[in-house]
């Protein structure tokens, strides 16, 4: 009887799993019957409320069927569960959605890799899905650690492999898709996913086994994909946890030397994130840079390079606060990497280590040059404003030898290492400069750093001299010239240069008027110093050439004469017993400059006198012209005959060349002195003092020459220089610098004055202080009179005088009224 009973109860089974058991063929190779299956998608959609028992019963036979290794009947009840979830979209479907998730977790969990792939496509589809109401307790956790864990599918295969680890990323990039837009979802964000999310695509895309193949069968390229579209997506607050697992993947995969990986992997970064979250990226890397301040040199230009990469993509667009970050940062390795590679040179104890030295100094040298070019990269592509204040920042770093240096915190470096990042900085600013297009000239040289610059330029170290010239032309070239100039050549055709030049604006003669001298200080101060080679005369040459072009009216062209002529009577005088290869290359100068500039003015007298005088130094002198002092054997003369007049250019004839309107020739008589600074004086004469002991010192210039401390003297109030040089010695040096006797004066003076206060009588401080008040009152009436003085007036003023009212009338014809009261 109990037999016949669950015998006849068969088809009382309720109707869901009736049509959920007719979907399955006998024999699973037939496939999923579909007639059956649109009776139960049919029902499904009928009666929403079974859904979850659909799902549930689906769900059972799944498992039943992965355990018994059935299957084609496991891929049956995908496809089922497939269909039901694209036809039903209604509020019950969440019940579903939870047996469909526990089925694809059952299928990703197997080891078998096509029920890993067909789980990886149920859940894709799902993914692509969208829901009408968000989900308050869906977790994705499991799905990104078994993605992840696909994504780095170790199978003997390749074929496999390769099927295991795109259905891997395949399925994260579901994730991302499912989650990313969704704000209960927000949690796919944090760190403990992202560490799993970023670095299984980044090692799809750095082991790029199969580059045959094409599309989305290429894990490397689908992973990039997915990776673009995580990155497109981050928002403000989630790009720090977006970076920063990709900065993980490269230390621990040691990835940054070489850093060909690195750099693709952060200009993939830039270009997909938004704009306005450059300077997160930025931020990052810098961070990453300072946490590897102590790691090998290699390792070190390789952030470097990837910074330079990212900020050559984020120059342009917003960079946020980050700008003087940048700088901040790269000029603290900077002086870093010369601390490592001058420490490290400094302890070498034994020819064994020396070669392992020199290594380290070529790889310091790598990280030097890569900081430079970023510097000069990201200053070079910043707008106009900020390049100025760029320009200002770097300048406030360079060290002066000889001075505390507290912008840049590191241990002592010497000479040497001061010298060496004195010429990175200058590298840099070159770079940061060139195409750098100033409005007008004050906006591009400012006080702040136009004296730092030029004190730098007063060093005898001929390399910083000439780094600084080629600042300035960057500066004051605003019309792309300087190609045209270059070499310092007596050049037969202006004209033929074609030279773009513009009428000079009010602002610049302002500047000339207040920094000019400055400039032609710097140059004069420049040519002599006796380390100067070709190269240092060819850029002062291009400079006076440039001043000329873009800064010249005639009030400045006469300074220029002026000053041409002051170096020529300079070299002619020798009163600092330069050398005979100096002073010819001065007269060279000369020489090409003033033939430059009388075919600027084109004056027809100027160019006649100037080419008789250069016609002269052809036949007579020819080692006093460019073309060929600057030979490699040039014959030098043991002296110049000054009184040779036809080799030299004559201020008279010069003059009389120039009786012009607008040109004020009675200027050009004045002799140029340059205004220089008293602590440049001192050093000079210490200087010359000790040149006896020049053989055995090593030759360096005093740190006093470089301090921007300057008094302007007036020409008409200096004495000749001879005067000067027979009247300061030593001993009045001395006794100038030596103050001890003015303190004990003073002293003095402050103990009498205490004494007398405390031993006098009170009658007699009465009447000491009484005196000084009445003189101080006196003095007072006077200053009010003559500065708060009431007009006049007929009913007469009243004037203090001695501390007495007078009163004085002024009769009204005698008053004078302005124009505006008189009609």
């Amino acid at each position: 009887m109990p037999t016949g009973v669950c015998g006849c109860c068969g088809p009382l089974r309720p109707r869901y799993k009736r049509l959920v058991d007719n979907i399955f063929p006998e024999d699973p190779k037939d496939g999923l019957v579909k007639s059956d299956m649109e009776k139960l998608t049919f029902y499904a959609v009928s009666a929403p409320e079974k859904l979850d028992r659909i799902g549930a019963y689906l769900a059972e036979r799944l498992s039943r069927d992965v355990v018994r290794h059935r299957y084609g009947y496991v891929v049956i009840a995908m496809e089922a569960l497939d269909q039901l979830l694209m036809a039903c979209h209604s509020q019950s479907i969440k019940p579903f959605v939870e047996s469909f998730l526990h089925m694809v977790a059952k299928l990703l969990e197997s080891r078998e890799p096509d029920l890993q792939v067909l789980g990886t496509n149920s859940f894709v589809k799902f993914a692509n899905i969208e829901e009408d109401t968000p989900s308050y307790h869906r977790r994705y956790d499991f799905f990104v650690s078994q993605f992840s864990a696909m994504c780095h599918s170790t199978h003997e295969d390749p074929e496999t492999r390769s099927r295991i680890r795109v259905a891997g990323i395949k399925g994260l990039q579901g994730v991302v898709r499912k989650t990313v837009n969704d704000e209960l979802q927000a949690i796919i964000w944090e760190p403990q996913h992202m560490d799993k999310l970023i670095p299984s695509m980044l090692f799809n895309m750095q082991d790029n086994e199969d580059s045959e193949r094409a599309g989305e069968e290429n894990p490397a390229s689908l992973a990039e994909s997915c990776f673009r579209e995580l990155l497109g997506r981050a928002a403000y607050g989630n790009m720090n946890n977006a970076v920063h697992p990709v900065l993980v993947h490269l230390d621990n995969h040691r990835l940054w030397d070489p850093n060909d990986f690195a750099v693709s992997c952060f200009r993939i970064i830039m270009y997909s994130i938004q704009a306005q979250h450059s300077h997160h990226v930025i931020q990052q890397v810098l961070s990453h840079l300072d946490t590897h301040s102590k790691n090998t040199p290699r390792v070190r230009a390789g952030i470097v390079q990837v910074l330079l990469e990212t900020v050559a993509i984020a120059a342009k667009g917003s960079i946020g606060p980050t700008v003087l970050e940048v700088f901040n940062t790269l000029l603290k390795h900077l002086r870093m990497s010369v601390d490592f590679e001058l420490g490290d040179g400094s302890r070498r104890n034994s020819a064994s280590s020396l070669s392992s030295t020199r290594t380290k100094e070529s790889e310091e040298r790598i990280v030097q040059n890569a900081i430079i070019q970023t510097i000069g990269f990201f200053g070079g592509n910043l707008p106009d404003y900020q390049r100025a204040e760029v320009m200002m920042f770097i300048m406030g770093k360079v060290p002066v030898y000889g001075t505390p240096c507290h912008t840049l915190d590191t241990v002592k470096i010497g000479h040497q290492g001061t010298k060496r990042i004195q010429a990175m900085l200058l590298n840099s600013l070159i770079m940061v400069t060139s195409g750098f297009k100033c409005k007008t000239m004050c906006a591009g040289l400012p006080v702040s750093f136009l004296e730092p610059l030029c004190s730098i330029s007063l060093m005898e170290d001929s390399e910083l001299r000439q780094l600084v010239l080629e600042i300035l032309h960057n500066i004051i070239d605003r019309h792309d010239n300087r190609a045209k100039l270059r070499g310092i050549r007596i050049i037969p055709n202006v004209a033929a240069l074609k030279i773009k030049r513009e009428k000079i604006s009010k602002q610049d003669v302002v500047f000339m008027k207040k920094h000019g001298q400055q400039l032609y200080r710097h140059i004069y101060l420049g040519c002599k110093e006796e380390d100067n080679v070709q190269k240092n005369f060819e850029l002062l040459f291009t400079a006076l050439a440039l001043i000329t072009i873009e800064l010249a009216n005639e009030e400045v062209m006469i300074d220029l004469m002026r000053l041409s002529i002051a170096l020529q009577d300079m070299v002619l005088a020798n009163e600092e017993n330069m050398p005979m290869f100096i002073r010819c290359g001065i007269m060279a100068l000369v020489a090409a400059y003033l033939n430059f500039l009388s075919q600027m003015i084109a004056n027809p007298p100027f160019c006649q006198h100037v080419s008789k005088v250069i016609e002269m130094r052809n036949l007579d002198a020819p080692y006093l012209l460019p073309e060929h002092v600057f030979r490699e054997k040039c014959v030098l003369p043991d002296s110049l005959d000054r009184d040779d007049v036809g080799l030299y250019f004559q201020t008279a004839d010069l003059a009389e060349a120039l009786s012009l309107p607008g040109y004020n020739v009675e200027r050009l008589s004045i002799p140029y002195i340059p205004q220089v600074t008293v602590l440049y004086t001192v050093g000079k004469i210490l200087h010359r003092c000790k040149q006896t002991s020049r053989d055995r010192l090593p030759r360096r210039k005093s740190f006093v020459d470089t301090i921007s401390l300057q008094v302007d003297i007036l020409s008409n109030s200096l004495p000749d220089q001879s005067e000067l040089a027979e009247e300061i010695t030593f001993e009045t040096l001395k006794k100038a610098i030596d103050t001890t006797g003015l303190e004990e004066q003073e002293r003095e003076r402050r103990r009498q004055v205490m004494e007398k206060f405390q031993k006098a009588p009170f009658e007699e401080i009465a009447a000491h202080c009484e005196s000084k008040a009445s003189m101080l009152h006196d003095r007072l009436a006077q200053i009010f009179e003559l500065t708060i003085r009431p007009p006049p007036s007929p009913s007469g003023t009243v004037t203090v005088t001695s501390g007495h009212a007078q009163y004085q009338s002024v009769p009204v014809y005698e008053m004078k009224f302005p124009d505006l009261c008189v009609y």
